[in-house]
């Protein structure tokens, strides 16, 4: 009966053992796609952060080169601005301004003229045109042969407008026929003696639209100094 009884208790334990053996492996089973799935995601998830940042970096990397190659090229403009303005400058701020070359050139008399030109303006107009600049330009060819030479800048303006406003406008017209020749030619800036005459000498009758057109003028003198020509040519004698 003991042996019966100890038969019973050992089948029993071993089906417990089987059974837990059992629970044990279907737990397993279960939960291993679950860990796995989960190692999935996350490494999925790290491998999408990464890729964010990558992303992130190369766009904030695209947006300093972008910054960098806009701050150039601004200061490449700024440069530029720059250089345009100084070489302006260069070409006016040493010119002569005077009412007249009595007041200014010390020995007028020596000089003596030797060519002239005189270019016309739109009505309220700076800017030279083709024409004007090609007249310019013969008027140049003689500057080479010139000793001791100045250039007495007229410019001119016809009888529309308040008096101070054409003064302005006679200045600025003779000031572009300046920049073009001291920046084409080189002329030094200290061979222009620059007058704006406004309306003041008008060189037609205002009552006709001929007239004022001869009026917006600019006129350009080349004044030679016969003193030091004839010096030149004693030596050479």
């Amino acid at each position: 009966m003991h042996r019966f009884g100890f038969v019973l208790t050992a089948a029993a334990l071993a089906v417990m053992g089987v059974a837990g053996c059992a629970t044990k492996k279907f737990v397993h089973t279960q939960t291993a796609p679950l860990v796995e799935h989960s190692d999935q995601l996350d490494r999925k998830t790290s491998a999408n952060n990464q890729q964010i940042h990558e992303v992130d970096d190369r766009a904030q990397a695209g947006i300093r080169q972008a910054q960098g190659s806009a701050d150039a090229a601004n200061q490449n403009a700024d440069n530029a601005n720059k250089a345009a303005g100084n070489a302006e400058s260069a070409a006016t701020s040493a010119v002569h301004r005077a009412d007249s070359l009595d007041s200014v050139v010390k020995g007028l008399d020596n000089y003596k003229q030797a060519a002239e030109v005189s270019v016309t303006f739109g009505f309220d107009k700076a800017l030279l045109t083709k024409e004007d600049r090609e007249q310019l330009d013969t008027f140049a060819a003689q500057l080479s042969s010139a000793k001791g030479y100045i250039l007495e800048v007229t410019g001119g303006t016809d009888s529309v407008g308040a008096a101070q406003y054409n003064y302005d406008l006679s200045q600025r017209r003779a000031d572009a026929v300046v920049q073009y020749l001291a920046a084409k030619y080189a002329i030094p800036a200290h061979r222009f003696y620059l007058i704006g005459i406004g309306k003041d000498k008008e060189v037609a009758p205002n009552t006709t639209a001929e007239g004022r057109k001869q009026n917006r003028r600019v006129q350009v003198q080349l004044l030679s100094n016969t003193g030091i020509a004839a010096a030149a040519s004693a030596a050479v004698q």
